[in-house]
């Protein structure tokens, strides 16, 4: 009968041992990780954050943006890189094992402060993705992992880099796991991005990185009168999404057509950005563009009621001729606006709308519901959940295989989860 037990406890002990062992592995892998990407992150907060407040300062700092860009360019071909993969080269090296060059990591920065600086219409989370995913990929790779854990690292990075920009951690995780690929969620690798996404949450907090939060006066939770509503918006948010893809894709596209010499590029962008913000009159729509955001969704108070086409049109011009940041914040940009001017013809709060078109836009452009809606509750409070959650159903589905990520691969149909295995468009 000892013997029995003996053998039978021996089994038991071979079988946890692979499982203990990856955890171990994760939890110093991964936490290592998320010090790096935290330090980084937050430095990386701090510069653009910097460089907002000094273009808002001295706006004539526009008309340096012509010299900005050939900066860039001159910079990343001296480096061998190409302005034009970025995120796409991350997202395609967490899935083929094709490292991203760690170089990304200072070009990145240093590009996208440039556009923050001088007035290009960009975010930063594609910055924070490039940075994780090159720096996560070069650990991977010194720390002797085997090639699935390596493509793991990646995600953790990208997970890291994302959570200490943003103060989302939970959103950070989820979105890294399920952005490679449509219908597809890497289980496997949620320990390790929840681990590297904390520590690097925790690290960024204590170098002084404040998370995005927001107050939504008039909250709701789900109701019939509520729940008609926002199907219709949730509809408005994938049209919205598709039309931002589209005009993303297209103006790069029409760049490299038209002028395939980076510096003409990247100098006629420069005039376009320059003459459509003396056109309009203001320079709410340059950079980021967080404090539109946040009077959409915390007053509800519209700058135009064009303010998410012209930020659409701008921030096209600008990633699209070669400077550098991201699309999500300006994703954010253009659905609370959006929300904010629809809702109320709706019958809906336009604060409330504005923070469930938010995420339901962001949703539409990713292709990442699951992440959509846990970045609703950690932005805006719980309260609204089932109104994010429903949001981004419609969207998810109606936005069919289109995103802003080229490299993102559509594995499943949204229609009936056949088997697709094809490039988003």
């Amino acid at each position: 009968m000892n013997l029995r037990r003996k053998e039978a406890l021996t089994n038991i002990a071979e079988g946890l041992f692979p499982y203990s062992e990856t955890f171990l592995m994760w939890m110093i892998c991964s936490g290592l990780m998320g010090l790096a990407g935290g330090a980084v992150g937050a430095v990386f907060y701090h510069m653009v954050s910097w460089a907002n407040r000094v273009r808002a300062a001295h706006p004539e700092l526009l008309w340096l943006l012509p010299l900005g860009g050939l900066a860039i360019v001159a910079v990343y071909q001296l480096c061998g890189m190409s302005t034009e993969r970025g995120t796409n080269q991350v997202i395609e090296s967490a899935r083929s094992g094709k490292r991203a060059p760690l170089r990304m990591t200072p070009l990145i920065i240093f590009a996208t402060f440039i556009t923050h600086l001088l007035g290009g219409s960009a975010g930063r989370e594609g910055a924070a993705l490039q940075i994780g995913g090159s720096m996560g990929g070069w650990l991977g790779e010194k720390l002797r992992l085997n090639q699935p854990s390596q493509h793991f690292m990646v995600l953790c990075g990208m997970s890291a880099v994302f959570s200490a920009l943003f103060g989302t951690p939970l959103t950070a995780t989820i979105f890294s796991i399920e952005v490679i690929s449509v219908g597809v969620v890497y289980h496997a690798a949620l320990l390790p991005c929840t681990m590297s996404s904390l520590v690097a949450y925790g690290v960024s907090r204590a170098l002084g990185a404040v998370p995005e939060q927001f107050v939504i006066h008039k909250a709701s939770s789900l109701g019939w009168g509520n729940s008609w509503r926002v199907v219709i918006l949730g509809v408005g948010c994938a049209l919205v999404g598709m039309l931002l893809c589209i005009v993303m894709h297209t103006a790069s596209h029409l760049y490299q057509t038209w002028l395939p010499n980076q510096y003409l590029r990247i100098l006629a962008g420069s005039a376009l950005i320059i003459v459509c913000t003396l056109l309009l009159g203001t320079r709410d729509y340059n950079g980021a563009g967080m404090q539109v955001i946040e009077q959409a969704i915390t007053e509800g108070v519209l700058a135009h009621p064009l303010a998410f086409l012209f930020k659409l049109l701008l921030t096209a011009i600008t990633l699209g001729c070669g400077f550098r940041g991201g699309e999500i914040v300006p994703t954010f940009f253009v659905g609370s606006t959006f929300g904010c001017l629809v809702g109320p013809l709706l019958g809906l709060d336009p604060g409330l709308a504005a923070a469930v078109a938010l995420v339901a836009t962001f949703c539409a452009v990713t292709n990442c519901p699951f992440a959509s809606i846990v970045l609703g509750v950690e932005l805006f409070g719980a309260e609204s959940m089932l109104l994010f959650a429903l949001a981004c159903a419609v969207s998810y589905l109606l936005s069919g295989q289109y995103s802003l990520y080229s490299g993102q691969q559509i594995m499943y149909s949204k229609i009936n989860n056949e088997k697709v295995d094809k490039p988003a468009h």
